[in-house]
């Protein structure tokens, strides 16, 4: 192998982290499918897809986009902890009062058009706990908005 073609090779080979680094993180704005299955008190219900729009604002932030918002009454929330790498976004919510809640989710943007979330629910009021819940998605990106 000639020594240009050899430093052409190197020079490709180490420009691959560097493209790899500043591939396009988050996903896509447009048209989502998202089947859902929820699991509460041990029971699964039956998966249930629904349809949503996502604008390119809102894919801007995906952690406030998929955070939850502690707006409760009569309760008090601690702050939201979470963490997201630009692919995994985890968080972790408590709130107490009349309401007692804590809501764990999870979720991995593996690509710019695919996702997939768990969060967990439980929840108590005045000392009696309700049954928990478990909600998961799988979300395919389909076409822009129309």
């Amino acid at each position: 192998m000639s020594l240009v073609r050899r430093l052409t090779l190197l020079a490709v080979i180490a420009m691959v982290p560097v493209a790899c680094s500043r591939a396009p993180k988050g996903i896509q704005a447009g048209l989502w499918k998202l089947t859902t299955t929820v699991e509460t008190g041990g029971v699964t219900g039956p998966p249930r897809e629904t349809f949503k729009c996502l604008t390119a604002e809102q894919v801007k932030d995906l952690p406030a986009m998929f955070s939850p918002q502690a707006t409760t009454v009569n309760s008090i929330c601690a702050p939201l902890e979470r963490t997201f790498d630009g692919k995994k976004l985890n968080f972790h919510l408590i709130c107490k009062g009349q309401l007692d809640m804590e809501l764990t989710g999870a979720f991995d943007f593996d690509s710019a058009r695919h996702y997939t979330g768990t969060v967990e629910a439980k929840a108590a009021m005045a000392g009696q706990t309700m049954p928990g819940s478990v909600q998961k998605v799988d979300a395919q990106w389909v076409s822009e908005c129309k």
